[in-house]
């Protein structure tokens, strides 16, 4: 075979793929734009609905104010296309899994499966947890910390900006137990490691909560707390993950 046959033989595939890639994305852009539809029609609602662990807490006569002139527009725009993309993220995610799956062992794809789901789950109940416990406590202090003669009034833009960090980084921190099991299954970390520094773990939590969180106590323990707890979770996880494969392993072994 010539090097001209060879080279449109690997062509063939990378073409395919691409094309699959396109496809993929393609149907990804096409789900959020249909959940953005809704979400912007009612954009202004879903903006007050995030306002209100704020809004309720402010003391009386205060409001949110909006110190830009396209702000009252944008705010709820982008909150729409950020809802827009909280609900459709499975789909999104379900579109990159078809994408990589071909590729992936049998084995492979019984692991990676529940890791998928398990991860989904926990990102939406970290927002939760943000949304439910979190903001009611961590405005509720605020709120009250202003100076005699200060009255407090947020912008809108910036509460937004504000608030869809705060999601995020509970959303991403309540992966740990994914991370936790990753790092036990690829043997990068061993569990009995994991084990024996927690003192070093939860230090480094609070510290990563106190970047992640506003300057109060509140805030940092309301998300290292959970975090740490996880971190335990992942690790129970582990074990019972390497258990079970030791046991399969001996299994196939007789």
């Amino acid at each position: 075979m010539s090097a001209e046959e060879r080279e449109e033989l690997a062509e063939g595939p990378l073409l395919s793929h691409l094309v699959e890639l396109r496809d993929r994305l393609l149907r990804a852009v096409i789900a959020v734009g249909v959940v953005f539809i809704p979400c912007a029609i009612y954009g202004n609602e879903l903006f007050t609905l995030i306002a209100t662990p704020l809004i309720e807490r402010m003391p009386n006569g205060a409001s949110m104010i909006a110190t830009s002139l396209v702000s009252p527009f944008l705010a709820p725009l982008k909150l729409a296309f950020f809802v827009a993309l909280f609900i459709a993220m499975p789909y999104v995610l379900y579109q990159a899994w078809a994408f990589v799956a071909p590729g992936l062992y049998r084995h492979e794809k019984r692991f990676a499966i529940p890791l998928l789901i398990s991860s989904i789950v926990l990102f939406y109940c970290g927002a939760a947890f943000a949304f439910f416990v979190v903001f009611p406590l961590m405005f509720g202090f605020l709120t009250t910390t202003a100076p005699q003669g200060v009255q407090v009034m947020t912008d809108m833009s910036n509460y937004l900006d504000f608030v869809i960090l705060l999601f995020f980084a509970f959303g991403v921190a309540f992966e740990i137990p994914v991370a936790t099991v990753l790092l036990a299954s690829t043997g990068l970390v061993s569990v009995d490691t994991m084990g024996k520094n927690r003192g070093y773990i939860l230090l480094g939590i609070f510290v990563v909560a106190a970047f992640l969180t506003p300057p109060d106590a509140i805030s940092q323990t309301l998300m290292a707390v959970p975090m740490y707890a996880l971190y335990e979770i992942g690790i129970l996880g582990s074990r019972f993950l390497l258990r079970n494969r030791a046991k399969s392993s001996d299994t196939a072994d007789a």
